[in-house]
């Protein structure tokens, strides 16, 4: 997996030399010229991408990950047990497809080692390229998305950065299930576009509805496979020109959200920018790994949770339905049972869990029928 690669610098190994001890940057295995890290089972990954030339503003001068390393290298370790490597970045390809050839296999290998990349992007269509490396693992793939924006572009026109989601949609294979926007701006998305999200049965939360619940976002990490920020959904407080956005504590709690989820087998931030982030936006990158790692290594594995009967279990009928919710013991933790007819066979009834919040239970309870378990139940029996 090495020949994608280029060694983390000389000048940033003399940097971690003089870090204490106690530094995240002491504890990292670093690929170097002199060393090729042996992968362990369930180790995470850091590399970074240069790469922006599908962005029309986009210039690879722009990108240098240097900064948001030496942040990281001097935060504390946490009390981790999870084993992290540091890569160094992707060579850029001759051309744009060369690189996403280079994610997508380096992304590829790392999960045939079960490891969890954590990639630093340039632009966000390097997220098409993560999303493509889960064609030959078979099954769908849930993705969740932290943007101002929805990305859906129009898919006639080659892939950019603001078309990415649209080519994620349309090209083949189909391997998406669901896709889901955390904190979209309504001036930043035409009506055509909420429409078209709304009848793909997709989901979208406004900035407001998120920053205003931030534990509503916990059950959808918890279903997500891919989970990407774009760096300009955080307010200019914070990073880069957007005036409005999630605040520094907002995008690090969704960071660690994305971490404990047991499913998320792949992380990226993309829409770095050099140029235009100050040592504070370098800081909060560098805090929105830490806080995913952290994350990571405290994940409770809860797959056949209702199985195990360490559950509390509750059935609300909803008009015509009746919803069974699921509450763990353990974790406190919630789950809506979705029951669907089989597209190739409507006399075959199967079931299918739901991560959800205790607010889906009590809006249930008032008769009103979640909307993510609805657009969750069109999806399955289409």
């Amino acid at each position: 997996m090495f020949e994608f690669l280029k060694p983390v610098s000389e000048d940033l190994l003399e940097f971690v030399n003089e870090l204490p001890e106690h530094a995240i940057g002491k504890q990292l295995d670093f690929y170097t010229l002199d060393n090729e890290p042996e992968l362990k089972e369930g180790g995470l990954v850091l590399f970074s991408v240069i790469e922006n030339r599908n962005d029309p503003n986009g210039a690879l001068n722009k990108l240098n990950f240097d900064q948001i390393r030496k942040q990281f290298y001097r935060l504390a370790k946490g009390n981790w047990e999870v084993l992290v490597y540091d890569f160094g970045q992707i060579l850029t390809g001759e051309t744009v497809s060369d690189t996403y050839f280079a994610v997508k296999e380096l992304t590829k290998q790392l999960h045939s080692k079960k490891c969890i990349p954590i990639m630093l992007g340039g632009s966000q269509d390097l997220m098409y390229a993560q999303y493509r490396a889960y064609d030959p693992e078979q099954g769908m793939v849930n993705l969740v998305n932290i943007d101002a924006c929805f990305d859906l572009g129009n898919v006639d026109l080659p892939i950019t950065n603001q078309s990415y989601v649209g080519k994620i949609v349309v090209d083949q294979p189909y391997n998406l299930f669901n896709y889901t926007n955390l904190g979209y701006q309504s001036y930043y998305v035409a009506p055509e576009e909420l429409d078209l999200l709304n009848r793909m049965f997709f989901d979208g939360y406004r900035l407001g509805e998120v920053a205003g619940n931030l534990r509503m976002a916990e059950p959808i990490m918890r279903d997500a496979n891919i989970v990407g920020i774009d760096c300009n959904s955080v307010s200019s407080a914070y990073y880069g020109v957007n005036p409005n956005g999630f605040t520094g504590r907002e995008i690090c709690a969704l960071s660690r959200y994305a971490g404990i989820s047991n499913k998320v087998s792949s992380f990226g931030i993309y829409e770095y920018n050099s140029d235009i982030c100050y040592p504070s936006g370098d800081q909060l990158i560098a805090q929105l790994v830490w806080y995913f790692i952290e994350g990571v290594s405290v994940r409770w594995n809860e797959s056949g949770v209702v199985e195990t009967m360490d559950v509390i279990h509750y059935q609300v009928p909803v008009n015509e339905e009746v919803v069974s919710f699921y509450k763990s013991r353990i974790t406190e933790r919630w789950w809506m049972e979705i029951t669907y007819s089989s597209r190739l066979n409507n006399n075959l009834i199967s079931n299918a869990l739901l991560p959800c919040t205790y607010e889906d239970y009590i809006e249930a309870c008032d008769q009103i029928l979640p909307e993510r378990w609805y657009n969750a139940k069109m999806k399955f029996e289409m």
